[in-house]
């Protein structure tokens, strides 16, 4: 038993040396978070929202003042082109239309009288009879009394004009989608014409207007497959086609947008006017291609990030702006397909060049530079995190 002893000794000593260059070690010790290199589809996609409204939407309107007498129509009414929607008073227009005929059978009889005339004075001045003068008089009351016929037929037409606006028709095929007046209201059509409908001509086709950031505008084109979902569905998603790049642009606050415009099928009549669209343009889709995650890209070691901000001979930053002699720094904002990533190498970060192309916001295409399979670096983890032990009281890991 006690040729044992020393031996013991011996492995508890050695126990107690490891335990204590562990501790000592641990601080300072890094480990890294990796993520695999993968093969997968990917879909780069412009976001946006917009509005869903219909194709054709006709506002009927009144071209003259009065009281609605009659409504033909309502909400979700199913109306034809010439179809009687809305009826005002005639009883006004028509008394106009009845002093307006008075007037045109007034002058009317005045041209009469002026022409007898004329022909009497004509006759006496051949017969040296009549004067020049009267002669000239006559055919002058003649010729006014023409243009009073004219400007009384004027007014009657104008007075039928009227009457006939008071009876308002459908322009187009389709459904009321608002009506804003009722039976007795009376509109005023002084300034411009009241909106007594709204018809869509076809709610089976609507369009999604979507304001589309000026950053990401030039990416859209005609043709383009979009997704769109709407609060009423919140679990399907739908589906239309880009038909409209609009060059005006709308500015609101400093941001300027575009208005694209979606056609979408709705033979379902599941889309109404009016619902807000959560618009997703497909710019381009991949099939099987290999991809890493973003964070990977973004990573860069402590010594990688001190060395790429040189401090300047005065030991202030790195100068900027006019005349600081310098060039201007390119780093994230410089959009390029080379990228450079970070492999574990003996334990420390290796940079590798890689190749990208398009992104989905979470993963990367990568083209060239690693394989699948490979591992990147996504985000080092120090302090207890790296040695595999944590503080119940911190609340997770510590990240620099």
């Amino acid at each position: 038993m006690k040729r044992f002893l020393p031996v013991g000794a011996v492995i508890v000593a050695l126990l107690i040396v490891l335990f204590v260059v562990r501790r000592c070690t641990s601080g300072g010790a890094s480990a890294y978070q990796t993520a695999i290199v993968t093969r997968g589809p990917i879909t780069q996609m412009v976001t946006a929202t917009g509005t869903l409204n219909p194709v054709t939407n006709v506002q009927v309107g009144s071209q003259v003042s009065g009281n609605i007498q009659k409504l033909f129509a309502d909400f979700n009414s199913q109306v034809k082109a010439g179809q009687v929607v809305a009826q005002i008073d005639p009883v006004l227009f028509q008394a106009t239309v009845t002093q307006a005929e008075g007037d045109l059978a007034n002058s009317q009889a005045a041209l009469e009288l002026a022409k007898v005339n004329a022909v009497r004075i004509q006759k006496l001045f051949t017969e040296k009879n009549s004067s020049q003068q009267d002669l000239d008089q006559a055919n002058a009351n003649l010729h006014q009394a023409e243009a009073n016929v004219k400007i009384k037929q004027g007014a009657l037409d104008k007075a039928k004009a009227d009457l006939d606006h008071c009876t308002i028709t459908s322009p187009v095929d389709g459904v009321v989608i608002s009506r804003s007046v009722d039976v007795g209201q009376t509109v005023a059509a002084s300034l411009q014409a009241p909106v007594i409908f709204q018809i869509a001509n076809d709610l089976t086709k609507m369009q999604i207007d979507s304001n589309v950031a000026e950053a990401d505008v030039g990416a859209v084109e005609v043709g383009q497959n979009v997704d769109f979902t709407v609060d009423a569905f919140p679990t399907r998603t739908f589906h239309g086609k880009v038909v409209q790049v609009r060059n005006a642009p709308i500015t609101v606050q400093n941001v300027v947008t575009y208005d694209t415009v979606i056609g979408v099928d709705n033979k379902e009549l599941k889309l109404k006017p009016g619902m807000t669209a959560n618009v997703s343009v497909i710019i381009a889709h991949k099939d099987n291609v290999l991809q890493l995650k973003n964070a990977a890209l973004r990573f860069r070691p402590p010594e990688a990030a001190s060395e790429a901000r040189p401090a300047s001979p005065q030991g202030g930053g790195p100068r900027s702006g006019p005349g600081s002699g310098g060039q201007r720094p390119t780093g994230a904002r410089q959009r390029t397909p080379e990228r450079t990533v970070y492999v574990l190498s003996y334990g420390r970060p290796k940079p590798i060049q890689i190749k990208t192309g398009i992104s989905d916001g979470i993963v990367t295409e990568v083209t060239d530079g690693v394989k699948e399979g490979d591992r990147v670096i996504t985000a080092e983890l120090t302090g207890p995190a790296a040695s595999g032990s944590t503080n119940p009281f911190s609340g997770g890991r510590r990240f620099p």
